[in-house]
């Protein structure tokens, strides 16, 4: 007869991080039963983020060590705490490291994205702040990461950061973030009108998802920008326009590219990279008047972003966008609809995936 583990511990492989920049290492540890408002998942896909690398480089603060990394993920409930009723065993969910608790100003108001009630606690849980992971061998602590940590085989989330999954789990996985957070900041953030000009720095996933979100919106000329010259086909299959290598614009700066090729600049400009130089070329890049650049990019440090302030005072803007400024539980259903539709072509974002 199969254990009823539903009240009691599970022991499980994890990938662990226990050295900023050392390879993780798989270890034995025990994941705690759900308390009231939380979820234990049986993890069955996740994807590595740059996110994960940004934090896996970082020797302080806000990286904990040590910890079990891992943020983009699909997985089956295996047990709930009291309290919970949106989701049962069994069901098919997708985790989100931004909460929705649909009670505070944040996510009763339609200009935020960022829920107050429960914020990211550092190396725990939202509500108590803290972990419901530990050495199987000696019951040490071990530090969540942002509310996730799906490179463990199980792993407790809030309820908060929960959403009924049913599409295919290699793609709901990357609902997740990457695919939310890019086609999000077209559509929420920045709000790309039709016939509009965009430069998009970084044909990583989110930069790519960004490219399928501005296509969608009615971009009319989609300029993509990344050192990598292989991704210029598959961002040609997703919507990009024009392609910019930066080591080859014979000394120029790519915004003088940009300028030139848009007659005076880009309606919008997404960062999403993670450089505060690159962020400060975005905004050059951006038209006088009324340019937007998005902030997308995850920093490893706290370097500021050198803007002059006349080019504020002519009507460019900047903007920073987490998660796409999407409501995970409003809007990821949303866009697996759009999947379904056939609207949204995430095997594309997948390496190995079909690009047709």
């Amino acid at each position: 007869m199969e254990e009823n583990t539903e009240k009691m511990p599970i022991r499980c492989k994890a990938a662990m991080s226990k050295v900023a920049g050392e390879p993780l290492e798989m270890e034995e540890v025990e994941v705690a039963p759900p308390r009231a408002h939380e979820v234990r998942i049986r993890i069955l896909c996740t994807s590595l983020c740059h996110t994960d690398v940004t934090f896996w480089r970082m020797k302080d603060l806000p990286a904990m060590y040590p910890s079990i990394l891992g943020h983009e993920a699909t997985g089956v409930v295996e047990s709930v705490g009291d309290g919970v009723v949106e989701v049962a065993v069994g069901d098919t969910v997708v985790p989100v490291f931004s909460a929705q608790c649909g009670d505070c100003a944040d996510c009763l108001s339609d200009r935020s994205n960022i829920c107050s009630g429960l914020p990211i606690r550092p190396g725990g849980m939202p509500r108590d702040g803290r972990s419901r992971f530990s050495f199987a061998s000696t019951g040490e602590p071990i530090h969540h990461f942002i509310s996730v940590s799906s490179f463990s085989e199980y792993t407790v989330v809030d309820v908060a950061e929960i959403v009924p999954g049913g599409i295919p789990h290699e793609m709901a996985c990357l609902l997740s973030c990457c695919v939310s957070t890019g086609v999000g900041a077209a559509w929420k953030v920045a709000a790309v009108e039709p016939g509009s000009s965009v430069a998009v720095f970084g044909l990583g996933a989110v930069g790519l998802a960004v490219t399928q979100g501005c296509r969608m919106h009615g971009a009319k000329r989609i300029i993509g920008i990344d050192l990598n010259p292989e991704k210029r086909e598959i961002g040609k299959r997703l919507g990009i326009t024009d392609f910019i290598d930066p080591n080859g614009t014979d000394g120029r700066t790519v915004s003088e590219v940009i300028k030139e090729m848009t007659g005076g600049g880009a309606d919008y400009c997404f960062e999403c990279i993670g450089s505060t130089s690159v962020m400060a070329e975005a905004f050059k890049s951006s038209r006088m008047g009324w340019g937007k650049t998005i902030v997308l990019g995850v920093s490893n440090d706290v370097a500021p972003i050198s803007i002059p302030s006349h080019d504020i005072l002519r009507g460019r803007s900047v903007v920073g966008s987490l998660f796409g400024g999407l409501k995970p539980k409003t809007d990821i259903p949303i866009l697996a609809q759009m999947y379904l539709d056939k609207e949204l072509a995430r095997k594309r974002h997948i390496p190995g995936g079909k690009l047709g």
